[in-house]
């Protein structure tokens, strides 16, 4: 059995997290391109199809909750292929730390600090997540939590701010070009739950009480996904009643348009600073998981037993490669809207569907494991 323990609370707020920053940050701007004012209905979409891939999440490591997938992946087919599911994890957590950057780095430097080198922002991250995920799960845990009251608090302010200019006729007609082709533009938003869900294929197993509450935490892995959802789709609502689709495509972070619009009275004015200090944990919570997800799947390739002496390797290879998506504005786009999403979906739908195969065809070997 682990020694380390995360409560409930801890894994609802992480999966949040990794949801939210560029859920509301960037993702929203390219639905709105991708499909309108029906954004907030492909949120909608994309959050069911979240909640059912962490439900296969939990039901491929039901019969093992001591193991992760690195693990039950080397324990069905042995060491070769649990190596290898460790490099698919590997290459999604590098693909992944690109969007993150672009979230990050867009929001300070074309809002604040816009003289700045790229490299700046890159490198103080990496710092913040490097400490974060030396410390263990458990100080990420509770710094999620912050970053989840953080959440709620925003949500409150800009839904506060943003009643004056609510108007519903921006969200009309509703699903404009179809059914179909909605649920095609969630996919954009499936990526982001992609994130989610390989964190639940590597913390389940650390959660307080997996083995004896398997069933709860079914349902507590399907209410995160749920509730962050929600959140999400409170900004696709506003973005797209308060500034209306076209605008909202027009920004690469579109939230902070709507940061802008947003007052309450004569004496609150434009939100961006509060916006920032309130958004930043979770951004850095993504930081902090993406090291910790690429230094632990590069341990398990080396054989190692901690992934701490892969934290600096790995904030070096992810700096680099951050660095350069987000120096050019085109290619970060690009990457963003088009590549990344044909490389985090198959791993993200792909590896639980095939764990979850593998564990049917395997289930004797399981079935051993579980009773001993």
């Amino acid at each position: 059995m682990r020694k380390l323990q995360i409560t409930n609370g801890m894994f609802i707020a992480m999966v949040v997290n990794v949801i939210f920053a560029k859920a509301i940050g960037v993702t929203q701007g390219v639905l709105a391109r991708a499909i309108g004012q029906d954004m907030w209905v492909a949120t909608l979409l994309g959050t069911l199809q979240g909640a059912a891939m962490m439900f296969v999440t939990y039901i491929v490591l039901r019969r093992t909750p001591h193991l992760n997938y690195i693990e039950l992946s080397a324990l069905l087919l042995g060491k070769w292929f649990g190596k290898i599911i460790a490099l698919l994890v590997f290459v999604f957590f590098l693909g992944e730390f690109g969007p993150i950057m672009i979230t990050f780095v867009y929001h300070l430097k074309d809002y604040f600090l816009p003289e700045a080198p790229v490299w700046l922002f890159t490198v103080s991250s990496l710092i913040v997540g490097a400490i974060g995920c030396y410390y263990g799960l458990e100080v990420m845990g509770r710094i999620a939590l912050i970053g989840l009251l953080f959440i709620f608090l925003l949500n409150t302010l800009i839904i506060l701010g943003s009643t004056n200019e609510f108007d519903i006729r921006n969200l009309l007609p509703f699903l404009e070009h179809g059914f179909l082709q909605t649920a095609a533009a969630s996919l954009h938003f499936d990526v982001d739950w992609a994130l989610a869900v390989m964190l639940g294929a590597l913390i389940i197993p650390y959660v307080n009480g997996t083995a004896a509450r398997g069933g709860q935490l079914s349902v507590i892995s399907v209410i995160s996904i749920l509730a962050s959802g929600m959140l999400v789709i409170i900004w696709a609502i506003l973005e797209g009643a308060v500034l209306s689709a076209e605008v909202t495509s027009q920004y690469t972070i579109s939230c902070m348009k709507l940061a802008r619009n947003a007052h309450i009275g004569n004496f609150l004015q434009r939100y961006e600073m509060i916006m920032i200090a309130l958004y930043s944990v979770s951004v850095l919570f993504e930081v902090m998981f993406c090291i910790y997800g690429s230094s632990v799947s590069l341990a398990s390739i080396l054989g190692l037993k901690s992934n701490k002496t892969m934290i600096l390797p790995v904030c070096l290879i992810l700096g680099v490669f951050g660095t350069w998506i987000v120096e050019d504005h085109f290619r970060a786009i690009d990457y963003l809207e088009h590549v990344w999403p044909k490389i985090a979906l198959p791993i993200a739908v792909g590896l639980p569907l095939i764990l979850l195969g593998l564990r049917l065809l395997l289930r004797k070997k399981l079935d051993g494991v579980a009773s001993s």
